[in-house]
């Protein structure tokens, strides 16, 4: 079975291939709903699309293993490269953010949750 591991949260979960990895994380209590650079998170948390793939709130970088991930959704193309928020957190990540509620886990992840905007970094003027 597939061992996804949360590193901000220090948490390892083991889940059945195939298994959606926004509900594999809040299963495991990891906040996925942290607003832009943590201001919002509450409203986030409550006003999110559930899964859907529309809201772009649920985004997360696989730092390992991606390639025992699911393929790119059209859903997850649309909202990095159409939605301006999603552009800030994508813009140099492109080989690594996805969207946790149309991620499919099919093996061993590393995962970090909630990461921060890059409004300001070097590769949000690229």
């Amino acid at each position: 079975m597939p061992i996804v591991n949360f590193v901000k949260e220090k948490k390892q979960v083991q889940v059945p291939e195939g298994a959606n990895l926004r509900k594999v994380a809040l299963e495991a209590g990891v906040k996925l709903y942290n607003g832009i650079n943590g201001y919002g998170a509450g409203l986030n948390a409550v006003l999110n699309c559930h899964g859907l793939g529309t809201c772009g709130t649920c985004r997360v970088f696989i730092t390992k293993g991606m390639e025992n991930c699911s393929s790119t959704t059209i859903r997850e193309k649309v909202q990095f490269n159409l939605n301006p928020m999603e552009q800030a957190a994508y813009l140099g990540n492109e080989d690594k953010l996805r969207l946790a509620c149309c991620t499919k886990v099919n093996g061993d992840v590393d995962v970090v949750s909630g990461p921060e905007l890059n409004l300001t970094g070097e590769n949000f003027f690229s």
